[in-house]
């Protein structure tokens, strides 16, 4: 008796948990047909990676899966207790069954389809398609031809009808019991049901996108097995498919106007240097004293001693941008050469295309690459990207191994996270190439309890925090000091993006994009400022052209050590408007045309704007042009390395 008074209570509960499992069976089922069926395209792969990719497989099945049953899992959930009518649940059951059967289809389509673009569906199939009056005759014939995969299925739908089960359909003993323990059940799955949209939880946890996908993989392919295809239509909705904008009708008259396409320089001799690559969290140009000679009169201290200090003995570019606003458009601009436009890299329907990076083309020297990141990994989608762009090794929270240095929120504290870093490079054998992305001074914007106080509060909440990473910057060259690679080793130093602007040359449009960029080798000649624009994709060919690399590679930036100081840009998309500078020159151009050009040094708050009066408006254009419809061609025909471009 006890047991038929309260099967009411969790009989709902127990029978949605069941028929989700069934779905998670089904798409992992499609994975391994998947597999099987494409195995030729995969000749790398062991069983040590084959578990590793169906284990991150999970991952998105449970994204797609709440996705795809979000209508039913509101139905079956929702604290009511006429959902157990017989009615309901019949149509519960064919709901479940037509829209789970949609993305079993979609699935096994994509086991044919992935031969013709050795990628997971988009979304961007909708509008590739838009225009085919027979659709419904392709899908006819490519069903029929491929029947194996019809009837496989016919199978798994057949199965989900079969297997499925619905909750005790009369009405519950007790209405209060039952409204107390479904009200509490309700409360309990929704929250899942976002953290399995999201990929986790927390609050470094960002939503899983395909590039998510490279976590699990050693060669970018191998990201279509992690996939399911479902996912990968649902997470480019609404993004933007790039269209080739035809400014230049020729290759020829395109690549004589920009190449990203970097050939060796035969004059310059290899150098088997150490790279180290350091990325430090919303590190803006203005925080920076030295690098802001007019700020109060000339009295402006900034908040950042010891680079002040390390920049006496650097090479620093006086006129230096970000390509974008976010951590995720600095990773690929500062490791790839890749600027942020229209959206981050990361969320495009381009994110599994071949990259060129500073340790991918390293690696293929007998560099040893690793990237560092003190946030529990995965967060941000850096590790995927890491392995992406040619890093072998990633080291994160995980890595770091001593929870009792978090900072609560993000990540482990910069102080103790770079001392592992210096530590942990004294193990590598030489010559390595690392990167690291630091996270404290980052909103909320907290230092540890022991440095309240120490370091000067500003007139911003970052202001301490910037203070607290220039500390430890300073504590991680005392370390690497004394570690026999620091003398054979080029350091590059920048900001992923700028942060809480106080100057208004900062809040403008030009200056809000402001970053230092620093190249320190110790007891070089690599000293001194060099009045010149400069930007973060050009960090990766400088890096390049600096060691002599004797291969080509695509990357949008300039080699700063190779290239006269008048050929400096900087490019960024900002508020759907491209923004170019060269020379004292930036014009903002809404992808049509220019619509204002300024005298940025002149009028650095860009009050005037000079549109039709300036001579060097037309080649600017046309330049920013060329840049653009490399970057779009590049990206629709994944041509981002020289090997297929």
């Amino acid at each position: 008796m006890l047991q038929n008074k309260f099967q009411p209570l969790y009989k709902t509960p127990l029978t949605l948990l069941y028929n989700l499992a069934l779905t998670w069976v089904a798409f992992t089922l499609c994975r391994l047909i998947f597999l099987i069926a494409n195995i030729s395209y995969f000749p790398d792969l062991t069983f040590t990676n084959i578990l590793t990719i169906f284990k991150g497989g999970v991952l998105f099945d449970i994204s797609a899966i709440v996705y795809t049953n979000i209508l039913y899992i509101l139905i079956m959930a929702f604290p009511i207790h006429y959902k157990e009518n017989i009615k309901v649940q019949k149509v519960a059951k064919w709901l479940f069954v037509i829209t789970n059967g949609i993305a079993i289809i979609a699935n096994l389509a994509d086991v044919i389809y992935f031969r013709f673009t050795t990628r997971r569906t988009t979304a961007s199939v909708f509008s590739e398609f838009s225009n085919e009056g027979n659709i419904g005759t392709i899908i006819f014939k490519a069903a029929v031809s491929n029947w194996y995969l019809t009837v496989l299925g016919i199978a798994l739908i057949y199965g989900l009808w079969k297997l499925y089960r619905s909750p005790k359909t009369e009405r519950p003993r007790n209405l209060i019991t039952y409204y107390i323990a479904h009200l509490v059940f309700f409360l309990v799955v929704m929250p899942f049901c976002i953290f399995g949209m999201r990929g986790g939880i927390g609050a470094a946890v960002r939503p899983i996108t395909n590039s998510n996908a490279n976590q699990y993989v050693t060669r970018p392919a191998e990201a279509s097995i992690v996939l399911n295809t479902p996912f990968s239509i649902y997470r480019t909705i609404g993004k933007r498919v790039y269209k080739d904008p035809h400014y230049f009708t020729s290759t020829k008259d395109l690549e004589a106007v920009f190449n990203p396409v970097h050939q060796p320089i035969d004059s310059v001799a290899p150098k088997k240097l150490n790279v180290v690559v350091l990325i430090i969290e919303s590190f803006s140009k203005e925080f920076v004293g030295s690098l802001n000679p007019t700020i109060d009169g000339g009295k402006y201290k900034g908040y950042t001693p010891f680079l002040d200090s390390l920049i006496q003995k650097s090479l620093t570019f006086t006129n230096t941008f970000a390509n974008g606003h976010k951590s995720i458009d600095g990773m690929p601009s500062v490791l790839s050469s890749i600027p942020m436009f229209y959206e981050p890299y990361f969320l495009t329907h381009y994110a599994l295309n071949n990259v060129s990076g500073i340790a991918g083309e390293l690696k293929k020297e007998g560099y040893y690459t690793a990237f560092f990141h003190g946030a529990p990994n995965g967060s941000m989608g850096f590790e995927a990207f890491s392995r992406t762009t040619g890093f072998q090794d990633y080291f994160g929270m995980t890595e770091y191994n001593n929870k009792k240095d978090f900072d609560g929120t993000w990540a482990i504290w910069d102080e103790e996270f770079f001392q592992f870093y210096a530590n942990k490079m004294n193990t590598f054998k030489q010559p390595f190439a690392t990167a690291l992305f630091s996270a404290s001074s980052h909103d909320p914007f907290v230092i540890p309890q022991r440095y309240e106080g120490k370091f000067p509060e500003g007139n911003m909440p970052i202001h301490k925090c910037v203070g607290y990473t220039d500390y430890s910057l300073k504590r991680f060259f005392e370390t690497a000091s004394k570690q026999p690679w620091f003398k054979n080793t080029l350091f590059v130093l920048t900001a992923d993006h700028t942060n809480q602007p106080s100057d208004p040359f900062y809040k403008a449009d030009c200056g809000t994009f402001a970053v230092p960029i620093i190249f320190y080798r110790p007891g070089s000649n690599l000293k001194g400022k060099v009045e010149t624009i400069a930007q973060q994709i050009d960090i990766m060919p400088s890096v390049l052209g600096y060691l002599g690399y004797k291969k080509p590679y695509v990357g949008f930036g300039r080699d700063l050590f190779h290239t006269k100081p008048e050929q400096g840009y900087a490019v960024n998309f900002y508020n759907n408007m491209f923004q170019y500078l060269k020379g004292k020159y930036m014009i903002q151009f809404d992808g049509q045309k220019t619509v204002a050009i300024y005298n940025f040094i002149s009028d650095p708050l860009l009050k005037q704007n000079l549109l039709g009066k300036v001579p060097e408006q037309a080649r600017m254009e046309k330049e920013l042009k060329g840049i653009i419809q490399q970057y779009i061609e590049r990206m629709i025909n994944d041509k981002l390395t020289a090997k297929k471009g």
